[in-house]
């Protein structure tokens, strides 16, 4: 899958991924500050990942684990801080949300602080800071 908007485009070509750019975007994360890279290498080869590229540079990243039949896990949500404000996070939401090969799926995901985010993307708040949103088929 590949979306242009602009100066922009989101990608799930994970052969554009840098992985030294991705761990610096980690990095700066409350939780994959000290995740290694050879962890991030590990779980992108077992995911569907969305990168977010101004020009050749990423400047945000989404990762996605499932089955590829009943569910999913939405995580690593990054967008880099100079480039936040521009609606790149909502728009990397929404490639998620309706990527074909995730539709008729329940997806779950966890946040502290970035509900209304997801909840404009059909994610519901349940227990704790875990969101769901129903398969639709």
């Amino acid at each position: 899958m590949e979306l242009s908007f602009g100066e922009y485009k989101i990608s799930t070509d994970k052969e554009l991924i840098s992985m030294d750019r991705l761990a610096e975007l980690l990095h700066q994360t409350y939780w994959a500050h000290s995740r290694s890279k050879e962890t991030i290498e590990t779980s992108l080869k077992n995911s569907l990942c969305f990168g977010v590229y101004h020009h050749d540079t990423m400047v945000g990243f989404a990762r996605v684990v499932t089955d590829h039949a009943t569910m999913y896990w939405l995580c690593d949500v990054i967008v880099d801080p100079e480039y936040r404000g521009q609606g790149l996070g909502k728009k990397l939401i929404e490639s998620v949300a309706e990527t074909d090969e995730l539709q008729g799926m329940l997806g779950v995901l966890a946040t502290r602080d970035a509900h209304g985010l997801y909840e404009k993307y059909g994610f519901q708040k349940t227990a704790g800071n875990f969101m769901r949103r129903s398969a639709k088929r």
